[in-house]
């Protein structure tokens, strides 16, 4: 499978922690993008009828008599990791990642979701601007798609930018449902104005495979995971991705992981970081290592100086062991992958901020304390904001057009990718050390630190947030924000 693109394309106007058990950060082929746009897993958007608003989703009645631009068809399919590794799993439209959905900011879009499998399903289109009704998630009131059944939706991409799609179902203690499965794919939405050029372009999309509960050091659960791939391939089982000396690349990077935080590298290169999720840097720079929680994006530029064969792929040699990681060839060169991890892993929001940090004055402020609860042996933890856990905790209440300022104080032993549906929040505070700049719709907060970010209310209707690890979301790490 290929998830290589050319253009159009765009341009953009941590510190390392030792792997505790509870760490997020702990240690345990990419179907190498290929060809041109041209390809069967880029289905071009058919000419749109013009919509009244960017907002507001349109009925299946108000466009039955319309084809939709995309299908996504959910059902269960046999899929090769490498020729002796092949797991079942839930997947759209037979394959994994599913297909890259590139749409254009502002331009309608209209998508027919059929779900094929036994049980109920929905999908999230994470990182847009859109409805409720339409944003998937139930707990927001958009419907689950009943066995059998289908549902068509439509909606105005936005922001532009590396977004994905995926399942926003509940695994709870089932191994086989919710992220755990390969129900995932890509969502780029092309800017208005000023696309950019580089001379390839690239989406990987990172994922764990063959799930288990392993009991940590107290007894409670956690997951772990047997291989990992990247764009559904183990390392070494996908073609190799072709380059050539002096040649800028473009990578658009997707942790698509249930549970796992996962770093790249590529050995004597450098990553410049360009946005994050989806949202440009104020301040682009160079990094050897990137780190992605799950439901980060980063899109990063490296340009092609070192002529070689290279592995793409996870430093910590256990992820890579179980097959995150993909090949780079230059041209004219051949032989066995290299691979040298950097010395140190490094990683910090701050570097991308802007270089002196505006300070804004909140009109709200919200503060928000994640815990959790020792459930006894055997069994998962149970997590809380300020105290309580999902439906119990909020609603939290915003008003529209005002500042809220967002108190991620995590007094747990693990650190979280902290999501917020259908906004964006801006990095304001890391560690008490003061930025701006940053716009993300997910953060990791590490474990026994305190983020805070700016919410600004202007996406009216019930928002969800909640921790983008999939057991901790299952034990109620969730919470709803509405508007007063």
């Amino acid at each position: 499978m290929s998830m290589r693109s050319e253009p159009p394309r765009q341009t953009y106007a941590g510190h390392s922690r030792p792997n505790t058990r509870r760490a997020f950060l702990r240690g345990a082929a990419c179907a190498a993008a290929a060809a041109a746009s041209g390809q069967a897993w880029l289905v071009q958007a058919t000419p749109q009828t013009t919509h009244d608003s960017h907002q507001t989703a349109v009925g299946a009645a108000l466009r039955s008599s319309l084809s939709p631009d995309y299908r996504l068809e959910i059902a269960e399919i046999e899929w090769e990791l490498s020729p002796r590794k092949k797991v079942r799993t839930a997947a759209y439209n037979g394959q994994v990642p599913g297909q890259l959905l590139r749409l254009r900011e502002g331009v309608p879009t209209s998508i027919q979701i059929v779900n094929r499998l036994d049980h109920a399903e929905i999908v999230h289109w994470h990182g847009q601007w859109i409805a409720p009704d339409v944003d998937g998630s139930m707990e927001e009131g958009a419907p689950m798609i009943a066995p059998g059944g289908q549902t068509d939706i439509a909606f105005t991409p936005r922001p532009s930018g590396m977004h994905w799609y995926h399942t926003h179902a509940m695994a709870n203690r089932s191994l086989k449902h919710g992220l755990y499965t390969g129900q995932f794919g890509p969502l780029y939405v092309e800017p208005r104005t000023n696309p950019g050029r580089y001379d390839g372009e690239h989406f990987l999309l990172l994922h764990d495979w063959e799930p288990y509960y392993s009991p940590s050091d107290d007894g409670s659960l956690m997951v772990q995971y047997v291989s990992s791939s990247i764009n559904g391939r183990l390392l070494g089982h996908d073609a190799p991705i072709q380059v050539r000396q002096g040649q800028q690349i473009l990578f658009h990077i997707v942790n698509a992981s249930a549970t796992e935080a996962h770093w790249l590298t590529l050995p004597s290169h450098q990553f410049q970081v360009l946005a994050l999720d989806g949202r440009p840097v104020p301040t682009p720079a160079r990094t050897q290592a990137l780190r992605l929680g799950p439901a980060e994006r980063i899109s990063a530029a490296v340009i092609m100086d070192s002529p070689g064969v290279w592995i793409l792929g996870e430093p910590r040699e256990n992820f890579r062991d179980a097959g995150m990681g993909t090949v780079i060839e230059y041209a004219g060169r051949s032989g066995t992958p290299q691979f040298t991890p950097p010395n140190r892993l490094e990683w910090d929001y701050r570097v991308f901020a802007d270089r002196v940090a505006a300070i804004q004055k909140p009109d709200a402020t919200i503060p928000l304390v994640f815990a959790s609860r020792f459930e006894g042996h055997g069994a998962l933890d149970r997590w809380t904001i300020n105290g309580k856990s999902y439906p119990e905790s909020g609603p939290f209440l915003l008003h529209e057009g005002l500042r809220h300022r967002l108190l991620f104080d995590n007094r747990s032993v693990d650190d979280h990718p902290i999501h917020l549906h259908r906004h964006a929040f801006e990095l304001v505070s890391i560690r008490g050390a003061a930025l701006s700049g940053i716009q993300k719709d997910v953060v990791v907060v590490e474990a026994g630190t305190v983020v805070e970010a700016d919410l600004i209310a202007n996406n009216p209707g019930n928002t969800l947030f909640h921790c983008h690890q999939q057991d901790h979301m299952d034990s109620g790490f969730m919470a709803l924000f509405r508007y007063a």
